[in-house]
């Protein structure tokens, strides 16, 4: 469905680390209800600077049973919305905020004893935080085993809220943390997570057939890694979730071509639905995405990564065809449901209608 934005004070703003950035919401008590989210999902904020609009998708670190709404922004190099925040958002101030999304979610284990087991690097400790939380607190008989890198001991995000999870459940929480720009006493706690690492955890801390959950969440070059370590061990792939916050390949888009003269007059037909009314245009096709060439016709239509990473662009096709460039964010239910990312979907027919609505 279709989502708009809402104007959203900050409740508190919070440096805990040199460059990061927590920061809680104050939803008002009528927009609660539309305001729900489940552990995993993500808030996208929209802010004017310098004259241009920017938009940034952040996972909620909070539980829903907790009743706040906290993101941390982490201060990326050249990052325009991250450095904004962490320089320049305070206490009072107003985001444009739309209500939370995302399928990094997990549905309550009907099996006892449930173990689950988080991989995280840097920012992707959000999301995973999340999960700990509601985990923990919903299913009294979980276990939750956290692998956690970070550059240095001072960098860790968030790490007074792992402790305090840590000191609530000491008996059902396991931490562990590396370091990969500061040296450790252990060989094992230092550098980044790879697959020495991974055969250490399997062969000495972990049985893999155990294990309900793997959440990942991190770099797309560790996420993949550890994916595919551990269908190579025998985990199914229903076992193992994945968050990107940034995918290289989405954003790494095909070579485009200058269309032909009158090709885009002559190519396809798009017909967009959002909000319950339609607008059409004609674009070139195998060229474009749909979410490109529709913001080129000042359409107002919800985006936030642009990368095949967030599913804020998620819309259901139904007419045409058309070729998705990556998908990180649509489960295989969804997309032999016919949704797709318009973000990186190219049209390859004469005619497609795609509806946000649905």
């Amino acid at each position: 469905m279709a989502q708009q934005f809402y104007s959203i004070p900050v409740a508190s703003a919070e440096k805990t680390t040199d460059d990061c950035i927590l920061i809680r919401f104050a939803i008002p008590e009528e927009l609660k209800s539309e305001f729900s989210f489940r552990a995993g999902q993500h808030l996208t904020l929209r802010k004017t600077i310098s004259g241009e609009e920017v938009r940034r998708s952040y996972s909620l670190y909070s539980s829903p049973q907790s009743g706040e709404w906290a993101v941390a922004i982490k201060e990326i190099p050249d990052g325009v919305f991250s450095s904004w925040a962490n320089k320049e958002l305070k206490a009072g101030d107003l985001l444009e905020i739309m209500p939370p999304h995302g399928s990094f979610t997990l549905e309550n284990s009907s099996q006892a004893n449930p173990v689950y087991v988080a991989f995280a690097a840097g920012s992707g400790i959000t999301p995973v935080l999340s999960h700990l939380s509601d985990r923990l607190s919903a299913e009294p008989d979980s276990r939750f085993i956290l692998f956690y890198t970070s550059r240095t001991g001072a960098s860790i995000i968030l790490k007074e809220e792992i402790e305090g999870l840590k000191n609530r459940f000491m008996n059902r929480f396991e931490p562990y943390f590396f370091l990969s720009q500061e040296e450790r006493d252990i060989d094992f706690y230092q550098g980044r997570m790879n697959r020495e690492k991974l055969e250490h955890i399997r062969l000495h801390l972990l049985d893999l057939s155990e294990v309900n959950h793997f959440l990942l969440c991190g770099p797309e070059e560790m996420i993949f890694m550890i994916r595919d370590y551990l269908k190579e061990h025998g985990v199914q792939e229903d076992r193992i979730h994945f968050e990107l916050f940034v995918s290289q390949a989405g954003l790494k888009k095909r070579e485009r071509r200058e269309p032909a003269a009158g090709e885009q007059a002559a190519g396809a037909e798009v017909t967009v639905r959002e909000g319950g009314k339609n607008f059409r245009f004609r674009m070139a096709r195998n060229s474009e995405s749909i979410l490109e060439a529709a913001l080129r016709h000042n359409s107002g239509l919800p985006f936030a990564c642009k990368g095949g990473v967030c599913c804020t662009c998620r819309a259901k096709l139904l007419e045409g065809e058309v070729e998705m460039e990556v998908n990180y964010a649509l489960e295989k239910e969804e997309v032999q449901a016919g949704y797709i990312l318009t973000c990186q979907a190219i049209p390859l027919s004469d005619k497609i209608t795609v509806d946000f609505d649905q």
